[in-house]
């Protein structure tokens, strides 16, 4: 499987529902997940981690950027953290099977669709950039989206690469790249003197002949009510997280004050934090395989595998009572079976083969959205097993936003396996007869499945949206769709 990572940082850290509604926005692209969000009110700023197939998550990044410039404008916008667009990075990482090249392929697309659908205009940076001097995010955006809007007209050195030549009015412009992981490390201080964190930033930062591939700023905190020295860590193999801290402690205590807690924005490898431990500890021989599980998936990789034959698997988990199989997913198999029914018949007859060639790929989307309807099954569940907390608590506000969003997905999931399970039906109405007396029951077999796919996935969507108030737009408009598909 090819998979890659995408980081979109959105300019917008104290309005939920705006970054709700972006998130919606991107997690409507099958094959895209959603790993992580965080948002900062001082920085005023939304670091969202998607992954999964490459073309899907390119798409939700584009659509992401969309969504962010209807909603966030630049003009009223004021953070600590630097910015040029609404949708400011939009990083691509490669992960397993893929390569930082095909990350790069992907930055590219993306930056020209951001400008094609939206008129947001693009630059490349990283290992995406097209021009040399645009390798570093920090030189594409200084002067931020204030200053570069009102240089740019008399200025061809500061053109995007896609569009323009002007910044967007109020969405500015998407930085897009391609690059190696990037762990955001913040360490705070016990002081509020912004001066402090400055000089200490200046002090480990690789520009001002620190730490290598350490990139640091200084911020102040309002609402914790300290200074902060916030850092990317370009190549965490370089320098890792403990020996930042080290440094930061040290350059702290020269100017009297203390290195109190430290904050990891997004996610981060494990190998990044198992490093950590290891030096932080001080582990006279450590390597990754002195961790239990890594020691344990590199033994079992190379043990034979049984697997077990047919359906067996897939039925013993729908059976389960706790498995994270339910009728969705049994909804999607039965209308993938249908499909591969008639791809069997379409192939029998020459009339009927051209008509194989559109079963084939609703076969294989219904395939997909068996496990996807299991994870959306999975994440609603853990949604809804949150604590509930107090009225009026933001934990409980927050709650309720991840539950909204695990219900609307899973219900989008089941939705989507009755519009593939009709678009079957539809087709099997077309295959030529069987010629054969033996097949003579196949395309009514294909064609019960079907119906009855399309029927099940649709009172499994009508299932989920009940979790959702009965005014709510999106559960009216999906449950328009079903009466459609129903009738």
């Amino acid at each position: 499987m090819k998979l890659v990572e995408c980081v979109p940082n959105f300019s917008e850290g104290r309005d939920a529902a705006v970054l709700d509604s972006i998130l919606a926005a991107m997690v409507a692209v099958p094959g895209a997940y959603l790993l992580a969000r965080e948002m900062d009110a001082d920085h005023h700023r939304s670091v969202v981690t998607l992954a999964g197939e490459p073309q899907a998550v390119a798409e939700a990044a584009v659509r992401g950027a969309g969504k962010a410039a209807e909603l966030i404008d630049l003009t009223r916008h004021r953070g600590e953290h630097p910015r040029l667009g609404a949708a400011d990075v939009i990083p691509f990482i490669p992960l397993e099977g893929t390569t930082l090249e095909e990350c790069v392929a992907l930055a590219h697309w993306a930056g020209e669709e951001i400008w094609k659908r939206y008129g947001i205009p693009v630059y490349f940076y990283e290992a995406a950039a097209r021009r040399i001097q645009r390798r570093k995010l920090e030189d594409v955006r200084r002067g931020q989206f204030e200053g570069i809007a009102a240089a740019i007209r008399g200025n061809p050195d500061l053109h995007p690469d896609c569009g323009g030549p002007a910044l967007h009015p109020t969405a500015g412009a998407s930085i897009v790249g391609a690059r190696k992981f990037l762990i955001a490390y913040n360490i705070n201080l016990d002081t509020g003197d912004a001066a402090i964190a400055r000089a200490i930033a200046r002090a480990i930062r690789a520009s001002s002949g620190g730490l290598p591939a350490v990139k640091a700023m200084g911020v102040t905190l309002a609402a914790k009510g300290c200074a902060q020295v916030s850092m990317n860590l370009t190549d965490f193999e370089q320098t890792g997280m403990a020996t930042v801290w080290q440094a930061v402690e040290r350059e702290a205590a020269r100017h009297g004050v203390h290195a109190v807690e430290s904050e990891l924005i997004g996610l981060a490898p494990r190998a990044a934090l198992e490093q950590a431990a290891a030096d932080l500890l001080k582990i006279e021989v450590f390597s990754s395989d002195r961790v239990v599980e890594n020691r344990l998936a590199t033994v079992m990789r190379g043990l034979p595998v049984r697997h077990e034959a047919g359906l067996q698997p897939f039925v013993r988990e729908l059976a389960a009572p706790g498995g994270g199989l339910d009728g969705g997913s049994a909804a999607a198999a039965t209308a993938a079976m249908a499909a591969a029914i008639g791809v069997k018949m379409a192939s029998a007859t020459a009339a009927g083969q051209p008509l194989a060639a559109a079963f084939t790929p609703l076969q294989e989307d219904l395939l997909r959205l068996t496990d996807r309807d299991s994870e959306a099954v999975l994440g609603l569940r853990t949604a809804a097993g949150m604590p509930a907390g107090e009225d009026g608590d933001a934990d409980l506000q927050a709650r309720r936003r991840l539950l909204r969003q695990a219900t609307l997905r899973a219900a989008e999931v089941a939705l989507a396996v009755a519009v593939l399970a009709r678009k079957i039906a539809l087709l099997l109405d077309s295959v030529p007869p069987p010629p054969s007396p033996e097949l003579a029951s196949q395309p009514a077999v294909a064609r019960h499945m079907a119906q009855a796919a399309c029927l099940g996935a649709c009172a499994c969507a009508a299932d989920r949206l009940r979790g959702l108030d009965a005014a709510d737009p999106d559960r009216m408009r999906m449950e328009t769709e079903l009466s459609a598909l129903q009738s």
